[in-house]
């Protein structure tokens, strides 16, 4: 993204945060409905990660192509929602979340080391977490680093503004996950990207795929369970968090083996919400070889 680009995005988010949720909503169906019909890439390679992670699309290119459009239409809303944060109360948005699976929640935090959050890249993350962030415990992400950087310092302050820590992926971001979580704070990560390109290849729904082992390795070090969370958009617009039961990263000696049998174990969870929702798995990048 460059500096005219980053403007054309400010003017239009400083826009849409003053607009009534509904309107915003109106405009990003119609954004999302240009992307879905121009995007010379992203399309294709999400399409593509759809017939992957559901097989049954491949002959049935009708569904696909309404999961897709979903899809697409599902994370304009997210990005709506991201664009609204900076006048948004928590008030008014505490209403909206549902959570399934408190159970689970309140059982990693009983641990006292904090929670580590382990999903996908699904559903409006940013005001979950900004209500998480008010209710429960301060709350952190880790997120790849934006460009251009005003882009990225924009997200980060956003998301200060609302209790939410931007921790990089890097050796200093690392470092602050473990400070947070020893001070009983909540840390969200996605493992179906290898962003960072360090990777461990293993079977993603049966294909081999770099999957990032970080989560894992924390909890091992930390002795701290691995929470599975899906986070999707309702029909009404409101949101579901849907806790799972905790993973525990067990050591045997070996660090990368219990590395890797923890987070195959995460990755089995992370299959079952993109299946069970692939319209909102929104993830238009290449994950697998052979991808446009």
């Amino acid at each position: 993204m460059g500096e005219w680009t980053w403007r054309a995005f400010k003017v239009v988010q400083s826009i849409v945060e003053r607009l009534p949720r509904p309107w915003v909503y109106a405009l990003a169906v119609l954004a999302a409905r240009f992307a879905w019909w121009f995007s010379p890439l992203a399309r294709p390679r999400l399409e593509y990660n759809l017939k992957v992670a559901c097989p049954e699309l491949e002959k049935d290119t009708a569904s696909l192509h309404r999961i897709s459009w979903l899809n697409f239409r599902n994370h304009a809303k997210a990005y709506a929602d991201l664009m609204q944060l900076p006048n948004a109360p928590v008030e008014a948005m505490r209403p909206r979340l549902k959570v399934e699976g408190w159970e689970y929640l309140e059982e990693a935090r009983s641990y006292g080391k904090g929670v580590l959050v382990v999903s996908c890249h699904m559903g409006s993350y940013e005001v979950v977490a900004a209500i998480w962030s008010a209710t429960l415990a301060p709350v952190s992400f880790f997120a790849e680093e934006l460009e251009p950087r005003a882009l990225f310092e924009w997200y980060r302050e956003t998301r200060a503004r609302l209790g939410i820590s931007v921790l990089t992926l890097d050796h200093g971001g690392i470092r602050k996950v473990l400070e947070a979580l020893r001070d009983q704070e909540m840390v969200i990560t996605a493992i179906d990207r290898d962003i960072t390109g360090t990777g461990h290849v293993m079977p993603f729904f049966g294909r081999p795929a770099p999957i990032p082992l970080g989560p894992a390795a924390i909890a091992l070090r930390l002795g701290a369970p691995l929470l599975p969370v899906c986070v999707y958009r309702l029909p009404d617009d409101t949101y579901m968090a849907e806790g799972t039961p905790l993973i525990y990263a067990e050591s045997t000696g070996d660090s990368r083996a219990d590395q890797v049998r923890a987070t195959e174990r995460v990755l089995r969870r992370i299959e079952q919400f993109i299946q069970a929702h692939p319209e909102q798995w929104h993830v238009p990048h290449r994950i697998w070889a052979g991808s446009p």
